[in-house]
């Protein structure tokens, strides 16, 4: 599942990409940011994959992974049709998903999909797998349980962010929020693995403290990890603090009333407490967990997180196609 050696097709969970792909495709990102600030190198990407179209199955609601999966298509000059209601498909008619599937399949060369279905994602490529079109799958959000798009761009602004400090390598990475449904924390967590001598500090009320398969997951791969209810005895151990929303979608009984912002927010005085060299990640739409006066401190980077996941998924792209040797001279991955 994380053999760099194999072309990338389906993207599905975090864990199919290893240290070498990662390394190679934030190089990839970084390259196609470049390209892209001039005229010309604008205009080399548009003519890498015009003959290619892309369906944006996105049933679940989405602002931020939308729209950087629309633009990174449109950058490459991919054409791109939605489908962001079932009730406009034939799926309100009483056709099956899989049907639905196989539809689409024979318009577009790519799927992209965020929907609420738990594994839906994976089954998707799994019915891919065995008809006679198969097009790539690309997982940008499946229910509460993987979202490895996000997990990819994180990782990325990780990296940019330490540069010249070694990288991600033997940092300390806070999270903290609605670690227990959020499907963020989760994916980034699993890439943590990859590097070395990472630290890892899971901060949540217990109700909400990350689950116990991530935590045993860690354990087993050898990751150092701690889990705490109090933010302010640690925050200045942190490299990296990452915060999270409450996941109110999924509440079956009102249990989001129970989070206690005042324990659990990023505002003035966390940042006092926070390193200088410390950065505040978020993957948004935030709430009151995040001040947005945390916006104008040097250290807040998830506006720049947010712009990275539309470069991030261009190199995705790229790779799923086999396009990078048609990068303009010196611009290859």
């Amino acid at each position: 599942m994380s053999d760099s050696s194999s072309p990338l097709f389906h993207v599905l969970d975090p864990r199919q990409f290893d240290r070498r792909r990662l390394d190679d495709l934030c190089g990839l990102t970084t390259r196609i940011r470049q390209l892209a600030k001039s005229r010309l190198g604008a205009r080399a990407l548009q003519t890498l994959l015009p003959h290619k179209r892309a369906m944006l199955y996105f049933t679940q609601p989405s602002t931020r992974t939308y729209l950087s999966f629309e633009n990174a298509c449109h950058l490459l000059g991919i054409r791109t049709t939605e489908i962001r209601d079932p009730s406009t498909s034939s799926e309100f008619k009483g056709e099956s998903f899989e049907d639905s599937l196989r539809t689409f399949s024979s318009y577009v060369d790519v799927i992209i999909m965020r929907t609420w279905g738990e594994g839906l994602a994976r089954h998707s490529a799994d019915l891919m797998d065995r008809i006679r079109r198969p097009v790539p799958i690309v997982n940008a959000g499946s229910g509460q349980d993987a979202h490895p798009t996000q997990a990819l761009l994180d990782v990325y602004t990780l990296e940019r962010s330490f540069e010249g400090r070694g990288g991600i390598d033997g940092k300390t990475i806070g999270f903290m929020g609605d670690l227990k449904r959020g499907r963020t924390a989760r994916s980034l967590s699993y890439l943590m693995e990859r590097y070395r001598d990472v630290r890892l500090v899971f901060i949540a009320p217990e109700a909400f403290q990350m689950g116990r398969d991530l935590l045993d997951w860690l354990a087993g791969h050898g990751v150092h990890y701690s889990c705490t209810d109090r933010l302010h005895d640690t925050l200045d151990t942190l490299d990296a603090i990452y915060v999270t929303r409450l996941q109110k979608e999924y509440d079956t009984g009102g249990e989001s009333d129970e989070f206690d912002h005042r324990r659990f927010s990023i505002g003035a005085r966390e940042l006092a407490a926070l390193p200088e060299g410390s950065i505040v990640m978020h993957p948004l739409p935030r709430g009151p967990e995040l001040d947005p006066r945390v916006d104008d401190d040097p250290r807040a980077m998830y506006w720049r997180q947010e712009r990275n996941g539309m470069w991030i998924r261009v190199a995705l792209l790229v790779k799923i196609f086999g396009v990078e040797e048609d990068l303009p001279d010196g611009q290859r991955a």
